[in-house]
């Protein structure tokens, strides 16, 4: 286990490092980490809905989007604790936030996701 997934279990560690920012950066901080949680959480119950409220669509596509939207949300809590811990850190030692790719990467995941299901409704490619 690496040392940044080490302080995901154990967030005092992050204060041994450099010092203590503004409160209100790691306030704000800890808002987008819930905000990346209710984006996970969003994603799952949007899983779940595909699975339960699209029961005519194609049995295999409509497994393969449960899945993507399910592991979407797994990856959306991951996510959320390791930036987290990133920019915390970040802003003890008085660095840079970190950047990530993965917003563009979810936001484009989702957005083709949601054409595909709009289109196969419509042009009804069901069971």
């Amino acid at each position: 286990m690496g040392p940044g997934i080490r302080l995901w279990f154990s967030p005092g560690r992050v204060r041994e490092e450099g010092t203590t920012p503004d409160y209100r950066f790691s306030l704000a901080n800890e808002r987008t980490f819930l905000a990346w949680l209710r984006t996970g959480l969003a994603l799952v119950g949007g899983g779940f809905a595909v699975d339960q409220f699209l029961p005519r669509l194609h049995g295999s596509l409509r497994l393969a989007f449960t899945v993507v939207l399910l592991v979407g949300g797994a990856l959306c809590a991951l996510r959320a604790v390791n930036h987290w811990v990133r920019c915390e850190r970040a802003m003890r030692r008085g660095e840079d936030l970190p950047l990530s790719r993965f917003p563009a990467v979810l936001a484009l995941c989702v957005g083709l996701l949601a054409v595909a299901v709009v289109v196969l409704t419509l042009i009804g490619w069901t069971n």
